[in-house]
């Protein structure tokens, strides 16, 4: 069975070989997370001031499917969080090996009663989904949410500012996520919150098409100078933030934080505001070297944009990569929400990080992988 690629995802062409256009169905339908909280206990609270008794309605309940990248993360801060039962969805086939105290639902993603069975009474719905899983799945599962009356849909974000139109539209990355959230607010029956986190850190220093750095053959790329700032979160914190979020009041007091106040709207969060520059000097404290033992050029981030956008037509996937990440630097701010729009970590009680620590996981990875990224 075919499967899309990333760029087929966003509604791009598929230019290479049926090897980089085909995925199985254990990879393609990754990440997929729900969250539960008893609707039926707010009611049983019922009389009295609502805006009082809401702020005790604490969700409680959570069931995810644990698998893929930052699905992983996301389930395990669940667990740890301690407020939540933590339950995968999974195809009736998987032998997905998910994180300890994760139970599990067997669906059938090509049955959308399945999905809708398996959904019932929950209250929270986080899609994880893996950018290999095809094009259509995020919509089914919106539907199987909606025909589940489930309230709250954190949908497949986890991204760059989409809300910001002009970025969302040249990354490539706004026009399917802001579909998605249409199509949950066209059902009616979920409200969203999308969950920005920029880019994954530990991630995308291994990778050097992504924040430019070869770290085996000590070679960086700055674009521009390498001084703009973004916002980047690592995968553990994007996990605390989700943890986080589901465990406010679904309405509080004035001025007390609680699901309400992301209705229909975004949380930002982040791990660091940093540039390049901030980056490469952890690169050099982390692998104990000095700039002399790097090679480090520089390219304006609009002629990389460029660059990647006429790699990803002739047929190289790894052109969709710098063009998405190279859009994020441009000097317009757009990749620093932090300044233009601010961060709920504070609100959510996220840790501040240190980034040497992130680094060191980065390097990890790319000695692993060998800086491979999706393409």
């Amino acid at each position: 069975m075919a499967f899309t690629s990333w760029p087929q995802r966003y509604g791009l062409p598929c230019f290479n070989t049926s090897e980089n256009c085909m995925l199985s169905r254990a990879a393609s339908v990754a990440s997929v997370l729900i969250s539960q909280q008893r609707e039926r206990m707010m009611q049983a609270e019922g009389g009295g001031d609502n805006r009082s008794s809401a702020a005790q309605r604490q969700i409680y309940n959570l069931e995810n499917l644990a698998g893929g990248t930052v699905g992983k993360y996301i389930a395990e801060a669940l667990i740890k969080n301690g407020k939540h039962t933590v339950t995968a969805i999974t195809r009736t086939d998987s032998t997905t090996k998910l994180p300890d105290g994760v139970h599990v639902k067997k669906v059938n993603y090509d049955d959308l009663s399945t999905i809708v069975d398996a959904l019932r009474g929950q209250d929270a719905f986080i899609i994880t989904m893996g950018v290999m899983a095809p094009k259509d799945t995020q919509r089914k599962l919106i539907q199987a949410a909606a025909e589940a009356n489930v309230p709250w849909v954190l949908p497949n974000e986890w991204a760059p500012d989409t809300a910001n139109e002009l970025l969302g539209v040249e990354a490539m990355i706004g026009p399917p996520t802001k579909a998605a959230r249409d199509y949950i607010t066209e059902l009616g029956k979920s409200s969203w919150i999308a969950v920005s986190t920029g880019f994954w850190y530990e991630w995308s220093v291994s990778i050097p098409y992504a924040y430019g750095f070869n770290i085996s053959k000590r070679e960086a790329i700055l674009y521009d100078e390498g001084e703009t700032k973004i916002n980047t979160s690592t995968w553990p914190q994007v996990g605390r933030a989700v943890a986080a979020l589901l465990s406010l009041p679904v309405h509080a007091d004035a001025g007390a934080p609680s699901l309400e106040q992301f209705k229909n709207g975004f949380a930002y969060v982040s791990s660091f505001t940093v540039s390049q520059k901030d980056m490469l000097e952890s690169l050099l404290r982390v692998t104990q070297t000095k700039i002399e033992d790097w090679k480090v050029t520089k390219e304006p981030a609009q002629e990389r944009y460029a660059k990647g956008m006429a790699e990803m037509k002739a047929g190289d996937f790894e052109g969709f990569g710098k063009a998405l990440y190279a859009r994020v630097f441009y000097p317009d701010g757009s990749g620093n929400v932090a300044d233009s729009k601010g961060l709920s970590d504070d609100l959510l009680g996220l840790p501040k990080e240190d980034i040497d620590e992130a680094t060191k996981e980065a390097v990890q990875r790319h000695e692993a992988t060998g800086g491979r990224g999706y393409y």
